[in-house]
């Protein structure tokens, strides 16, 4: 394997070796032909068709395989197997191909493949004017001294310009001027320029030249390149130092601080170098400037080594010496005046100060000063001011003395207190200013009478309160202060002579705390009214009122009172109801009253007890006794019926009223005599017999017919009469109840009860007063009292 590698690289060996050998030999048999083409050219631009130059056709040209091959410079070149034609393939740059070498050829060599043949040829490029000329240094320094002869020569650095031939540089130019002109000598390297010198120089005149030199080409347009040319003339010791002033003047204020700059004095020398190096020193000065001024020997500056005062020195005159490097000097005066300065603040001296004065005074003196200022002119002047939201002034008096005065009457409820700034300053720049202090206080008259915090206060207390028990309190203030505000609290005198006011409350005299002194009955005492006064301690005292109202509220300490049926009466009361008496029947009414208000004032009622439960029942909101079902003849003849009045208070309080109810059968049937009452109706006083027949004198006509209705139905029922009933003998109308309506209810009813004494030949007959339901009368006596053994009750709705 590596025996046939060998092999194969040998072979390749003597194929090359083989090449250029033949190369050489067609090389050295051939005519070189030249081409010429521009630099600067674009890419695919013609250079040549070379068909002709190749002796071949066209359709030759393509089988022959022709090639462009360049060596030793980058030659790019493209040539069109169809048409013969040779392109740049890129843009050609003369000046990096061939730089200065004139002309530029590059060789190129044309192969034809089958049969190998070489052609030489050789590709031109013509410069154009693509550069400008270029100094290599842009800025060309000379040094001349001033003292140079004219016709001196000064050679100068020459340009470089890329391009050849006509193209190249050509010729230099100068800038006019008055000193110099320009020459051009020839050399190996191209042309040099010179500078002669036409005129002397003078330093101080022109320190320093500045020229332009301009290199010129041939080409078309021709192109240029500039140089400035910096001449700088040489200095000799010729000229005396020279200030800028004769006389500088400065104004300096006094008080400035130690080292502050003072002025700047300044020399100039048209020299140069050690000739023109200038220092400053004092000439002639006196010790005491030489104290307080110090100056700088290099920069001329002078500076402050002590302070100023205007009041000692107003001005200052310094000489100021000047020397060069070549001992030639110069003097100058600096004049200096002493500026004086607003540094002294006005002063103020109190003479009298009153600090406290008292309030509702016009035009009070609060204090006597005067003020003062050390400086002068603007300085010195003075103004003096108060704030403007004061009620204070200031009068001016003589030789700087203002007096504080009070521009109103003060009021010391308003304000108790003022911080009085006085504030004197000066006109001078800047203003100095001084700020005295005052604190004013003011003291308190009796101008204002206590006010209460109400015009009128409220009180509520519950009766039965304990005695001495603190019902509420009035409050007072007094705007003065001390004694003026100290308030004293005291019950006034009522107008209402009935009204025991001492008895029932009294008042902390400190701080106006009400007290009930006895125990309140809402119902004798609901509410009643007073006036309290507040007055201070000042003089004179001042006083004010205000009114309280005491209002008591109801507890519940009065049980349910009953009106009706009386319970002290000397004999209980019976109610008869017919055992025909529909269901709903009204049997009574128990009327009671309570004595509290509101709430504990509801009454209800109720059925406490009862002989046979279930017959009778009680309404609880307005106490009617009505029969609940229908009468029978098992039904016991007398009932027992206890009711029960409870009001709605808190805890509730009730009272109780027995009522007797007898079933009757109709007022045919006579009563059965009742033992605890037949003796003691016998003793009736006559007085009720003779109203009672007076009465019924004037309704006989009425009770007539009344009664011949009762004797009808009384004749179909023949009962026994039940024992505990009154008796009457025969011919006398039997005493019954008659429901005259015969509805059974009392709101459209008239009832009457007849009782009739048998065997007395006498008749008692009673006609109560008529009861209203919502009657709330607190005693009510009728003539049922006077005579039990009668009675006759009407009830009007």
């Amino acid at each position: 394997m590596e025996t046939r590698e060998r092999k194969e690289l040998l072979l390749e060996q003597r194929q090359v070796l083989i090449f250029f050998v033949l190369l050489g030999m067609t090389l050295a048999g051939s005519e070189s032909r030249r081409y010429s083409v521009a630099e600067e050219m674009e890419s695919g631009f013609f250079v040549a068709n070379l068909l002709k130059d190749l002796g071949l056709e066209v359709e030759e040209l393509i089988v022959r395989g022709p090639r462009v091959v360049s060596k030793g410079k980058k030659l790019s070149l493209q040539f069109d197997r169809q048409t013969g034609d040779l392109f740049l393939n890129e843009k050609l740059d003369r000046e990096e191909l061939c730089g200065s070498t004139e002309p530029c050829v590059l060789p190129f060599q044309v192969l034809l493949e089958n049969p190998l043949q070489f052609f030489q040829a050789e590709l031109q490029i013509r410069d154009i004017n693509d550069h400008f000329p270029v100094f290599l240094d842009k800025e060309i320094f000379l040094k001349i001294s001033e003292s140079t002869t004219p016709g001196t020569t000064f050679l100068i650095e020459r340009a470089q310009d890329l391009d050849v031939g006509s193209n190249s540089l050509q010729n230099y130019t100068i800038s006019p001027n008055f000193y110099f002109h320009l020459t051009i000598q020839d050399s190996t390297d191209g042309i040099l320029p010179q500078l002669v010198l036409d005129k002397a120089l003078d330093r101080e005149e022109q320190p320093e030249l500045r020229l332009t030199l301009t290199a010129l080409d041939g080409g078309t347009p021709p192109r240029s390149g500039t140089a400035l040319v910096l001449i700088e003339i040489l200095d000799i010791n010729d000229n005396a130092p020279e200030f800028t002033k004769v006389l500088y003047e400065v104004r300096v204020p006094e008080n400035s601080p130690i080292g502050s700059h003072v002025a700047t004095v300044s020399a100039r020398d048209l020299d140069i170098g050690v000739y023109g190096q200038i220092s400053y020193a004092f000439f002639q000065a006196s010790e005491d400037i030489r104290k307080t001024f110090q100056i700088n020997a290099k920069s001329g500056e002078l500076l402050l080594t002590q302070k100023l005062d205007f009041e000692s020195v107003q001005t200052y005159t310094i000489n100021i010496q000047a020397t060069d490097g070549g001992g030639l000097s110069a003097s100058s005066v600096v004049l200096i005046q002493v500026i004086d300065l607003n540094d002294n603040p006005p002063e103020l001296t109190m003479s009298t100060l009153i600090n406290q004065i008292p309030e509702n005074l016009q035009e009070t003196i609060i204090a006597i000063f005067s003020v003062s200022d050390s400086d002068s002119g603007d300085n010195g002047r003075i103004v003096c001011s108060i704030p403007d939201d004061l009620p204070f002034f200031l009068k001016p008096s003589v030789e700087n003395f203002y007096t504080l005065v009070t521009s109103t009457a003060l009021d010391r409820e308003t304000r108790s207190e003022y911080n009085v700034t006085i504030t004197v300053s000066d006109m001078g720049t800047p203003r100095l200013k001084t700020e005295h202090s005052i604190i004013i206080l003011v003291s308190d008259v009796n101008d204002n009478a206590p006010a209460f915090s109400q015009k009128s206060y409220t009180l509520l207390v519950h009766e039965n309160n304990q005695p001495a028990l603190h019902i509420g309190s009035v409050n007072a203030t007094d705007r003065d202060s001390g004694t003026n505000a100290q308030i004293t609290y005291s019950l006034l005198p009522t107008q209402d002579s009935h009204l025991p006011l001492a008895s029932l409350v009294s008042i902390n005299a400190d701080n106006g705390q009400l007290f009930a002194l006895r125990a309140l009955d809402f119902e004798a005492l609901q509410a009643f009214e007073f006036r309290v006064g507040a007055t201070d301690q000042g003089s004179p005292a001042l006083s004010s009122q205000a009114l309280v109202r005491v209002v008591v509220l109801d507890d519940n300490d009065n049980s349910p009172f009953v009106l009706y049926p009386m319970q002290n009466a000397s004999a209980s009361c019976t109610e008869l109801v017919p055992r025909a008496a529909e269901q709903g029947y009204l049997v009574t009414k128990v009327v009671a009253v309570d004595g509290d208000s509101g709430q504990n004032a509801w009454l209800s009622y109720q059925l406490l007890k009862a002989t046979e439960p279930g017959l009778f029942g009680v309404w609880a909101h307005n106490g009617e006794v009505r029969t609940t079902r229908l009468l029978s003849e098992r039904d016991a003849a007398r009932h027992r019926l206890v009711v029960l009045v409870k009001d709605n208070g808190e805890p509730p309080l009730s009272a109780s009223v027995t009522l007797h109810v007898l079933l009757v059968d109709g007022f045919s049937q006579p009563y059965l005599s009742l033992p605890e009452v037949a003796p003691e109706r016998a003793q009736e006083d006559l007085l009720t017999v003779y109203l009672v027949i007076a009465l019924a004198s004037v309704s006989s006509l009425f009770l007539f017919s009344v009664l011949v209705f009762v004797a009808v139905r009384l004749c179909r029922r023949r009962r026994a009469v039940p024992l505990g009933v009154c008796s009457m003998p025969e011919g006398h109308f039997p005493g019954h109840l008659v429901d005259v309506s015969g509805m059974g209810t009392l709101s459209h009813s008239y009832q009457y009860e007849v009782c009739l004494m048998g065997g007395s030949g006498t008749s008692e007959f009673k006609v109560p007063k008529p009861i209203i339901p919502n009657f709330l009368a607190q005693g009510v006596e009728t003539e049922s009292d006077e005579n039990p053994s009668f009675r006759n009750n009407f009830e009007f709705s």
